[in-house]
């Protein structure tokens, strides 16, 4: 089903998309309409245009791909599915994601990954392919993290300021020759072995089929791995602990 977006309000748009009879969903023109495919599966959202904030708010399966940039909130807390996006997104992108992938092909605003989460066999997953702003991971709880750098300007590390503040689980890689400046101290730094790459191969390789990259000339360049040396980084801060 093909849908016209043009001059739609963003609750009209996304009551056509979920009466939509079969799976695969086109919307054209798309402009600023926010929370397309929010608690959606067993659907394939194709989206030429910008759509609005919290694209994919609490995905349930469903695919949604982007011809062009996406805003605020991409996949603010989903669950499963798969988010792509043939551009960058902005601030707070896989906001407590618990669940599925977010594929950004360029670069991603602040506070990326901020919440995310865990739980048994749900590990959320955020590639980014270019560089990601300030507080990257901030509160980060599970999943994993990755940040290529690809296209950045000679000199500029592809993460910003305060990288994992707060961070107590999951993981971050970050494609890069030195370690970030100014970590937390709860966070640990080391550049990746063999099985470090190893465990990051299968989500590089799929950023690289998306997006038409070389994932072996990726995977021999240095990464750095973030992950934290405690669960509970405010203990200190407690009156009983």
């Amino acid at each position: 089903m093909m849908i016209d977006a043009s001059g739609m309000h963003f609750k009209d748009l996304n009551e056509q998309i979920r009466e939509a009879a079969g799976t695969e969903v086109t919307v054209e023109n798309c402009c600023g309409q926010r929370y397309i495919g929010s608690g959606l599966n067993g659907k394939h959202i194709n989206i030429a245009g910008t759509p609005g904030n919290a694209l994919g708010a609490y995905l349930n399966g469903a695919v949604i791909e982007v011809r062009g940039n996406g805003q605020d909130a991409v996949g603010d807390t989903m669950n499963e599915g798969t988010i792509i996006i043939h551009g960058s997104s902005g601030d707070a992108t896989g906001y407590a994601m618990r669940g599925g992938s977010i594929f950004v092909e360029k670069d991603a605003g602040y506070r990326a990954g901020i919440h995310m989460k865990a739980f048994k066999d749900k590990q959320p997953a955020i590639v980014i392919g270019g560089r990601a702003g300030c507080f990257l991971g901030e509160y980060q709880a599970g999943g994993t993290i990755v940040v290529l750098g690809l296209d950045c300007e000679e000199g500029e590390y592809p993460v910003g300021s305060f990288c994992g503040t707060g961070m107590h689980g999951g993981k971050m890689a970050i494609r890069a020759e030195s370690l970030p400046e100014k970590l937390p101290a709860q966070v640990h730094a080391c550049f990746a072995e063999e099985e470090d790459k190893a465990e990051l191969q299968p989500l590089i390789q799929e950023y690289c089929r998306l997006f038409g990259r070389d994932s072996k000339e990726i995977l021999e360049d240095s990464f750095v791995i973030l992950t934290p040396d405690t669960k509970n980084p405010y203990k200190q801060l407690y009156t009983y602990n």
